[in-house]
C-alpha cells in the first residue's frame, strides 16, 4: 500500500511544464537553450498559480521569445512525459500545444540565450532534452 508520504515523493520528481512546438515554413522546429544549460529544447515554461496549461504558455512564449500570441493561436497536442534535460531524476509532464506564430519571429529574451530552428538530422548534433528529441523533432 502506498503512503500519503510514497505519494508526495513521487509526485515532487515530476515537473509540471507547457511546451510549444513551432514550425516553420520549412518543416524546422523551434528550439532553445537557457542560460546555464547545454540541452535545447521546446520553448515553454511553468505555471503560474491558478494558470492553464495555455495561459502559461502564452505568458512564456512572451517572456521567453517575445512572441504576442493569445490562446486561439494554440491547438493541444496531448500530454507528453520524459525525463528532464536539466534536473537529473525528475520527469517533465508537459501539456504540449502547436503555436502558430503567424509572420512573428522569436528572439531570445529573458533567460533563453539561443534558439534555433533545426531539422531532425542538424538535432543530432546537437544536446536535444528529451522530450523534444522523442517526440517533436520533424522527420
Amino acid at each position: 500500500m502506498s503512503s500519503l508520504r510514497d505519494t508526495d515523493a513521487s509526485a515532487a520528481r515530476s515537473i509540471r511544464v507547457s511546451a510549444a512546438v513551432i514550425v516553420d515554413a520549412s518543416g524546422r522546429l523551434l528550439l532553445v537553450r537557457k542560460a546555464g544549460t547545454t540541452a535545447f529544447m521546446q520553448p515553454g515554461g511553468k505555471p503560474e498559480p491558478g494558470e492553464s496549461p495555455a495561459e502559461t504558455l502564452v505568458r512564456e512564449l512572451a517572456e521567453e521569445v517575445g512572441l504576442v500570441l493569445d490562446e486561439g493561436d494554440l491547438t493541444p497536442l496531448g500530454e507528453f512525459s520524459a525525463a528532464a534535460a536539466n534536473e537529473p531524476g525528475f520527469v517533465v509532464v508537459a501539456d504540449v500545444f502547436r503555436a502558430d506564430i503567424g509572420t512573428q519571429t522569436p528572439v531570445p529574451d529573458a533567460e533563453i540565450v539561443e534558439l534555433r530552428w533545426v531539422t531532425r538530422g542538424e538535432a543530432s548534433e546537437l544536446d536535444v532534452a528529451p522530450l523534444a528529441a522523442a517526440y517533436f523533432l520533424p522527420e
